[in-house]
């Protein structure tokens, strides 16, 4: 039936992209290390995630698509032109190039950032073409950093961001909500849509803050839109070491109600696992494979009751090279409603302590309540 099926769009040129090797994102050799770690954002990590839904027990419930490139028109929906012939020049050189702290372009990452952009936009097609309900865009590079005139976070190509253009443009929808969990601020996505009340964006982050020229944005709760946009970026900055209980709170009783207030015609989840217990080298949240099952059902009851159904998700961050994708999985276990776990989780985890971001999201409520108009009341 319908619920159990999610359509998944990938393209193997997208393990083309090769960041860089040195110490953590840096490109550093010291000159006194014997083995450099590959950059975080590696093609390993998507790889096992990509072999997790073909041989893992939900595999039965994966539909695969191919994706396919982006032309420079679709990107322009949402980037500049200046920006995207930047890009295009650094590609020329056939140098590897860091165009943004930790970001680094080599031979082969601009036709990855391509394929990632259209493989999302595919998928954001088939859903508005009436294909299917729920579709997932494994994707890299990621894209939610990226901003309309820069690159950021290992971000060239706002893919989540191109496909809420593409929806809007389509005509079938004229309300999009995104719901961010990457552990980090999708900062791209609200730069792009700051000024729209056609766009909701709403980020649960790690409360990171600002980290530089290519990403200014805090992530802060009163960067909340300006203009027609005033209200319609939330933003959910949790306490480090956040757990499943305290997400789950987050998300009942700050995002659902938001949405539930907007009340779009397609929903966009930005998924990143590096908020994912300790263990990610990007990220201090703890969340785990019961959390991520917990926010992809909950996400889905959200489309099933505000986009008839229609739910894109677009993959982001997740540096842990397993359990990333043990995470995905659970979240997908979520959305698809499977009443029982197909696997266990292999990490053991402290109990929860979750007073403290019960307290940080009451206090986000408080301030909503006072300054967004349309949650007033809630």
């Amino acid at each position: 039936m319908a619920k159990s099926r999610v359509d998944v769009f990938w393209h193997e040129g997208m393990l083309r992209h090769d960041a860089v090797e040195g110490v953590f994102d840096t490109g550093h050799d010291p000159g006194f290390l014997d083995v450099l770690e590959k950059h975080p954002e590696n093609a390993d990590r998507v790889r096992n995630m990509l072999s997790i839904l073909r041989r893992g027990p939900i595999a039965p419930h994966v539909n695969w698509f191919t994706g396919r490139p982006a032309i420079v028109s679709e990107l322009l929906m949402f980037h500049t032109s200046e920006y995207i012939d930047e890009l295009v020049e650094a590609d020329k050189s056939g140098e590897r190039r860091e165009i943004a702290a930790g970001t680094f372009m080599s031979p082969g990452s601009w036709e990855a950032a391509l394929l990632a952009a259209g493989t999302t936009l595919s998928a954001m097609q088939h859903i508005l073409d009436c294909h299917g309900k729920v579709a997932y865009a494994l994707v890299r590079p990621p894209g939610h950093h990226s901003q309309p005139s820069q690159a950021d976070g290992y971000c060239f190509l706002n893919n989540a961001a191109l496909a809420v253009k593409l929806a809007l443009n389509s005509g079938s929808c004229s309300r999009v909500a995104v719901i961010d969990i990457d552990v980090h601020y999708g900062n791209g996505t609200a730069e792009g849509f700051y000024s729209s009340d056609e766009v909701l964006t709403v980020s649960l982050h790690m409360n990171h803050g600002s980290w530089g020229s290519s990403h200014p944005q805090k992530g802060s709760i009163d960067e909340l839109g300006e203009d027609l946009g005033l209200g319609y970026n939330l933003n959910v900055p949790l306490p480090n070491g956040t757990g499943d209980r305290g997400y789950e709170y987050a998300m009942t009783e700050l995002v659902v109600p938001a949405v539930r207030r907007f009340g779009p015609d397609m929903v966009v989840l930005v998924v990143g696992q590096d908020s994912s217990y300790a263990f990610d080298p990007n990220g201090r949240q703890s969340l785990t494979m019961n959390g991520y099952r917990r926010i992809g059902q909950i996400i889905r009851g959200v489309a099933e009751e505000h986009s008839h159904g229609r739910l894109l998700m677009v993959q982001e961050g997740g540096y842990h090279v397993t359990y990333a994708a043990y995470c995905l999985h659970a979240m997908l276990e979520g959305v698809l409603m499977i009443p029982e776990p197909h696997l266990s989780d292999p990490i053991a985890y402290y109990p929860e302590e979750e007073a403290i971001a019960v307290a940080a999201v009451e206090s986000i409520k408080r301030y909503h309540s006072e300054f967004v108009p349309s949650l007033r009341g809630t």
